[in-house]
């Protein structure tokens, strides 16, 4: 008989029911239910978004039909452009970028010459209209002294305007006394940063005169004329006493150019890659012993303004924007505007340690460069430089891969001598008379003018018979049968031709068996 502890406990046991182990098949059946009811929970809440989207759709439209004007009302038009149309661009800026007159039209039969000029006015005319947008663009402008009342530039010395500008301007001028070997002659390179000196007694530097180190210094052991840079900055050109040599930055001398002897002064054309013993631009500037100085233009050939110099003016130089400079014994004085104004007195005025030998302004920079008896001075002269440069072009700050693309890319684009001209309008005119000789020389060969003969126009068919495709399919047998009229009439030519030969033939040939009364003494 059990106790009563132990009937408590097995009445427990029996009670709770033992859970077994679920199947594999009743977990995925769950797994089923859980997906069937999360997606009917997703379905609703989806219908709920769909139904709130369609009552603030249905608001819209109501509040629309609520603000629409009645009947009655008029509806205010939306605000047009104020401005409409591209930005006007000023007459002066226009006239600044101008190229070329327009062209007369040749005559209507010429129509393709019509439409090739009528596309280059056009092209020509949108160019000077972006030049002209572009040119509103360009951030820098170049900057001149300006004097208070009543005084006068050419008094202000150049030590005080390099203790007035900031440090990297006032350290462009300086002086290099080089009292050994001078006078001298210098040349700045194309992008304004080297800077090259050739002294009268033998002496040729090379320098980075921007960041003051030497890159080359020999000695020619004979007297410079001149020297100028080549189209980069790792040859130059020495004129020396008896023939014209070329060296590297590094001074080796790579060529002597023997044909080239006794030559005094020297420019290189960049763009051709020609070495010049004569200058070409389009002023020209002289002075001489009657203390006059005369600008000519070299078009015309006709002074267009004289000047006044307290004595001859032994060296000048023009910079990139319009200023002269002149050199005058120790003294150089640089004047301003003086192609387009007469001018009375100078822009600036330096005195030197030494006689004055030659001048030359640095591109993009306002420093003119000045070789002298004692040395070499790097003057200051606001706005002489041009501000802006042109980085595919001359590049002050280009590496040393940049340069050589550069000069392979300046190899290939090359200008044939042939274009050097002093008159630029030239360059869009046709050369009439060596069409004409062409023609002449045409018409001689072929034996005839094949420009004598008008084409062959089609005349005008209705239906639809005149249309491209038969207009040239007409045009084409036409040309085709003239062709045919060529070749029979040459080919009858060459028959009769062949004709009278056999029948030349034929008769040397009975002459020559014909018996004569002097053959009866032949053995």
């Amino acid at each position: 008989m059990a106790s009563p502890g132990e009937a408590s406990v097995n009445e427990t046991h029996v009670g709770k029911k033992k859970k077994l182990p679920a199947r594999y098949w009743q977990e995925l059946q769950e797994e089923e239910r859980k997906d069937e009811n999360k997606v009917k929970k997703d379905g609703e809440q989806s219908k709920e978004a769909l139904q709130q989207e369609e009552d603030k759709t249905q608001k819209a439209k109501k509040r629309k039909q609520d603000q629409s004007p009645s009947d009655g009302e008029k509806v205010k038009p939306e605000k047009s452009d104020p401005f409409p149309g591209p930005a006007p661009i000023p007459e002066d800026r226009l006239q600044k970028f101008k190229r070329k007159d327009k062209l007369k039209k040749p005559h209507r039969k010429q129509h393709k010459l019509r439409d090739i000029i009528a596309r280059s006015e056009d092209a020509s005319e949108m160019a000077q209209k972006q030049a002209a947008r572009f040119d509103l663009l360009l951030p820098e402008e170049a900057g001149f002294l300006e004097g208070d009342e009543d005084e006068d530039t050419c008094m202000i010395s150049q030590e005080d305007i390099a203790e007035a500008v900031d440090i990297t301007s006032g350290a462009k001028y300086f002086n290099l006394k080089l009292s050994q070997f001078g006078p001298y002659r210098l040349d700045y390179s194309k992008t304004g940063r080297h800077l090259l000196l050739g002294g009268r007694r033998g002496h040729v530097a090379c320098i980075d005169w921007a960041s003051k180190q030497l890159m080359c210094e020999i000695n020619v052991m004979e007297s410079v004329n001149d020297v100028k840079w080549l189209h980069t900055e790792a040859m130059y050109a020495v004129a020396q006493k008896k023939w014209l040599y070329i060296y590297d930055s590094n001074g080796i001398e790579l060529h002597c150019i023997r044909k080239f002897n006794d030559v005094l002064r020297m420019q290189f054309l960049p763009y051709h890659f020609l070495l010049a013993t004569a200058v070409s631009s389009q002023y020209m500037v002289t002075s001489g012993m009657d203390k006059k100085l005369k600008v000519y233009d070299v078009r015309t050939f006709k002074p267009l303004k004289s000047y006044f110099l307290p004595a001859g003016a032994a060296c000048l130089s023009l910079s990139q924007k319009g200023l002269l400079s002149a050199a005058t014994g120790d003294v150089v004085q640089v004047y301003k505007d003086v192609c387009s104004m007469p001018v009375t007195k100078p822009y600036m005025a330096h005195r030197l340690r030494g006689t004055v030998w030659g001048l030359h302004f640095c591109p993009f920079e306002d420093v003119l460069g000045i070789g002298h008896g004692d040395g070499f001075t790097s003057m200051l002269v606001p706005g002489a430089g041009e501000p802006n440069f042109d980085g595919l072009d001359a590049n002050p700050y280009r590496s040393a891969k940049q340069r050589q693309e550069w000069e392979v890319k300046a190899l290939m684009e090359k200008i044939q001598p042939d274009l050097i001209s002093l008159d630029p309008t030239e360059l869009a005119q046709v050369d009439q008379a060596t069409w004409e000789q062409r023609h002449q020389d045409r018409v001689e060969v072929l034996g005839f003018d094949p420009l004598a003969k008008e084409k062959f126009v089609p005349k005008y068919k209705k239906k639809g018979r005149s249309s491209a495709g038969a207009i040239e399919r007409r045009k084409k047998q036409v040309a085709h049968e003239e062709q045919r009229d060529v070749i029979r009439k040459s080919v009858e030519d060459k028959m009769k031709m062949e004709k009278e030969r056999k029948e030349r033939e034929r008769k040397k040939a009975a002459l020559s068996t014909q018996k004569s009364a002097l053959d009866r003494f032949k053995k």
